[in-house]
């Protein structure tokens, strides 16, 4: 055999080789969903009790978690958490009610999806002469529900051969599927820095209400106090001749806080100690101490009805004193 024949014939063999092995490499990537480990993710994650991580806003905008990256994020789950408040919060305790394995997705349900769903018995109506009542109430238009929501991991093309341990990994921006307590789930959502100050029932400037709680409990006591314009809280934790925290938050961030030591010494701190970088969305508790606004028919920035010029201000009209009840004499009985 030639030289250039041996040469020729090895370079078509190195060829051969690297196509089989690249062939191996898409086979593996291009594999489908074996039945073995669908059945397996199914029993896994179906009605699963999972921890949060982040923040799932109360609106049906589901969120999606592809090439590792969630979705929306950064500035547009800001916006959408502040027009519409948290549906379920780090740390919280969830339940996954639905898991669908769809073409190139898997879909997460969680704590009954962001709508509520109708009874079977609510689309029968029981009724004669064409006229008929539906048991438990009409169906109507759907209702929120305002701690349910859906996340769903998103695939090119198909659903890959995946086990359990990697769909968890796969979840982790969403999902803790590894702690043992509501703490230990917040912990792991939260900066570093927080971590610890939190480990340390430490409160820092800049926290939220939550991470208060998590650091300090709930305060025994609360002094609200306005500065102008603004409104805060003094949560006091503490009592002598113990050190005394009074801890200062406006909205949903701690403002200052002072400590006040058993020597008599006073620490101020009031310069922001971490940024959190995410809109201030009020809890249930402050839309309750809010004041309430009367109804009104006007759209969102329609201005009232100016008075006419010289118009007196209007005085609601007085009722008159209803009759007083004849008086009856000595002896006289009323009759019916």
């Amino acid at each position: 055999m030639r030289p250039r024949q041996i040469v020729v014939l090895l370079a078509m063999c190195w060829l051969g080789a690297l196509t089989c092995r690249a062939g191996d490499d898409n086979s593996g990537k291009n594999s489908q969903l074996t039945e073995q480990h669908r059945i397996e993710l199914i029993r896994t994650f179906n009605a699963d009790l999972v921890y949060i991580r982040t923040q799932f806003p109360m609106c049906k905008t589901r969120l999606t978690i592809k090439d590792g990256k969630l979705a929306p994020d950064g500035d547009e789950l800001k916006r959408l958490l502040a027009l519409w408040g948290p549906s379920v919060k780090p740390g919280a305790r969830a339940i996954i009610t639905q898991f669908v394995l769809k073409n190139d997705r898997i879909h997460f349900e969680i704590n009954g999806g962001p709508v509520k769903k109708t009874k079977w018995y609510q689309h029968i109506q029981v009724g004669m002469g064409g006229g008929g009542i539906t048991p438990g109430g009409a169906p109507g238009d759907p209702i929120n529900n305002p701690r349910g929501s859906y996340v769903d991991l998103v695939f090119p093309h198909h659903l890959p051969d995946l086990t359990v341990e990697q769909v968890k990994q796969m979840l982790w921006p969403v999902f803790d599927f590894d702690s043992k307590s509501p703490v230990d789930a917040y912990l792991e959502s939260v900066p570093p820095k927080v971590k610890e100050a939190i480990k340390n029932h430490q409160v820092l400037v800049g926290m939220n209400r939550e991470m208060v709680i998590y650091a300090k409990g709930r305060p025994e006591k609360k002094v609200r106090e306005k500065d102008g314009e603004t409104e805060y809280e003094d949560w006091i934790y503490g009592d002598p001749p113990h050190d005394v925290d009074f801890v200062r938050v406006a909205g949903d961030e701690v403002i200052r806080v002072e400590t006040m030591k058993v020597g008599g010494e006073k620490m101020v701190r009031t310069e922001k100690e971490v940024d959190l970088g995410g809109p201030a969305v009020a809890s249930a508790a402050q839309k309750e101490n809010g004041p309430v606004k009367a109804p009104t028919l006007r759209r969102p920035g329609e201005e009232p009805p100016s008075a006419p010029p010289n118009s007196a201000p209007s005085r609601p009209a007085q009722i008159p004193n209803p009759p007083s009840p004849p008086q009856l004499e000595a002896g006289q009985q009323t009759t019916n």
